[in-house]
């Protein structure tokens, strides 16, 4: 079984002590998004849970305890991007992530740690110029430090739409000469470049475009063998496993003003008041009425060896 805690939320950085509690106590409890009443229960167990995915833009937080990782198999994606507070309201300062990223890469290996350059925006401040100037710093900075560097473009959701009302789609000759540059940086530095959930293929430019959690790289994080159960896509053109996200929308901190998994600032703080860094659950707590279900899918490796 695959654990993830950073699709609804950013679990390092803002609940690591909360995520540690549950690794010590063996079990989580997750509120399903789309029934009230629903939880699911997971076993953390090491023997069972073959990789833990870790998606965040400030992973210092996880620090602290990280000793108690030892035992599980573990994948991070840390997200750094160029942008400064006026659109990611509370991300540390750029030049902290960028050493804690060095710092982890230390710590798990430079093979179980992607940098994600994303989402990429464009307009009267954050041009092409000004993209391409930070994608090529922070490689330089991050050589030696990761195999893999994953990009995307901004999806105009509602939220993102409702948040940034100016903004526009990235004009296709712009994400053409932006990857161009990125293909030969990325090259120059060690780095895989790849692409995330992109309608347009760029493989042809020299992009990696099988997705950046896909079969093959849990099976290159978790170091053999897997046998993935079918799923289906979370949207078009992402060839992503979707696993078992312990998070919860509206709870992250960051206030990026393209963040999807957040509704309105107001209903954030108003979850926030309901954490509870001993409860199983990321936001309150058992409540009547509420039904656990208990999923324990057992372990995915596979001692078969696989015929390419």
């Amino acid at each position: 079984m695959v654990i993830n805690t950073g699709q609804r939320t950013d679990i390092p950085a803002f609940y690591s002590k909360w995520f540690y509690n549950r690794i010590k106590d063996g079990f989580v409890l997750v509120r399903s998004p789309y029934s009230e009443n629903a939880v699911y229960r997971y076993i953390l167990d090491p023997s069972i849970v073959d990789l833990l995915l870790f998606c965040t833009k400030n992973p210092r937080p996880m620090f602290e305890d990280f000793d108690l990782l030892k035992p599980y198999r573990t994948y991070w994606f840390v997200t750094i991007t160029g942008y400064d507070k006026d659109i990611e309201m509370n991300v540390p300062d750029k030049k902290e992530v960028i050493e804690s990223f060095i710092e982890l890469s230390k710590k798990v290996g430079k093979e179980r740690i992607a940098w994600r350059y994303d989402p990429i925006l464009i307009d009267s401040k954050h041009t092409l110029s000004f993209h391409k100037e930070k994608f090529e710093e922070y490689s330089s900075l991050l050589s030696g430090f990761t195999d893999t560097v994953i990009f995307s473009f901004v999806d105009l959701y509602k939220k993102v739409k409702d948040n940034m009302p100016s903004l526009s789609e990235v004009r296709i000759e712009d994400k053409i000469d932006f990857v161009k540059f990125a293909v030969k940086v990325a090259k120059a530095c060690g780095f895989s470049l790849k692409s995330c959930a992109e309608k347009e293929d760029y493989s042809a430019l020299g992009v990696d475009a099988s997705g950046c959690m896909s079969s093959s790289v849990l099976k290159k994080a978790i170091g053999g063998n897997i046998n993935i159960p079918r799923f289906s896509k979370s949207r078009d053109n992402c060839n992503c496993y979707l696993s078992k996200d312990i998070g919860a929308y509206n709870t992250c901190l960051h206030f990026c003003s393209y963040c999807y998994a957040n509704s309105d600032r107001r209903k954030v703080l108003e979850e926030v008041r309901n954490h509870d860094d001993s409860s199983p659950l990321l936001i309150g707590n058992i409540k009547k009425g509420d039904i656990i279900k208990y999923v324990d899918e057992g372990s995915w490796i596979s001692d078969q060896l696989e015929l390419f």
